[in-house]
């Protein structure tokens, strides 16, 4: 009799498509912690940054994350990452780290870091990410892709940054090329365009796909 797969809800998508409002509404729903993957790598490009670490030469990257490691602290209502104790989080969401957390992230090295941190964490839980339900949880049960068009995305994401929607949007559709090879929805997860939708109907809509029994 074979064992069932841990229970994981992977939530992907390209960025500002709205994965992590609805991974967090989505864990708070179910009472799981939530874990966002792309603040450890927003994390390691915090770290490259600080110690003036080119983040094109990855053996650097890994070295630094050897002698000044990350780890993600995750719970029901957000993330936080720690280096060395020190919480990180509040430096995270800038554009100096959004410039460089592409560069960052492509890393074969560096990838196998941050998934190793996120493997640590006992399910069950929620995860967001590019990659979760292909790369990193591929026994998931529950996999789901969310996507938007890049106006649409650079309009959500003003919203949080002093940039303005045309320079948001022209970042976001160069990291979607950066991250084309990562970001692609398993096959076996279901994809929901949020573009016309707000949160409370992608949230709505994810929580049919459940089971009973864990929507309670």
């Amino acid at each position: 009799m074979s064992e069932e797969p841990p229970l994981i809800i992977t939530i992907d998508g390209p960025g500002a498509s709205g994965k992590s409002s609805v991974a967090r509404r989505i864990a708070q729903a179910l009472g799981f912690p939530y874990v966002s993957s792309g603040l450890l790598y927003r994390g390691a490009a915090y770290q490259v940054l600080r110690y003036g670490v080119d983040p094109e030469d990855e053996e650097a990257i890994v070295r630094l994350l050897s002698e000044h490691p990350i780890r993600l602290e995750p719970n029901a209502h957000g993330n936080r990452v720690l280096a060395g104790g020190e919480d990180i989080t509040p430096h995270l969401h800038t554009a100096a780290v959004d410039e460089v957390v592409s560069a960052v992230a492509r890393h074969p090295r560096v990838r196998a870091y941050v998934n190793d941190r996120l493997r640590e964490v006992p399910p069950p839980f929620v995860v967001e990410g590019r990659d979760m339900g292909t790369a990193v949880f591929p026994e998931a049960p529950f996999k789901f892709y969310l996507t938007a068009s890049p106006e649409v995305r650079a309009r959500r994401r003003a919203r949080e940054r002093a940039e303005g929607v045309a320079e948001i949007e022209k970042m976001l559709r160069l990291r979607d090329r950066r991250d084309a090879k990562q970001s692609q929805p398993a096959e076996d997860a279901q994809v929901i365009d949020t573009s016309e939708l707000t949160l409370d109907q992608v949230v709505g809509a994810i929580m049919r796909y459940l089971p009973a029994g864990l929507r309670g």
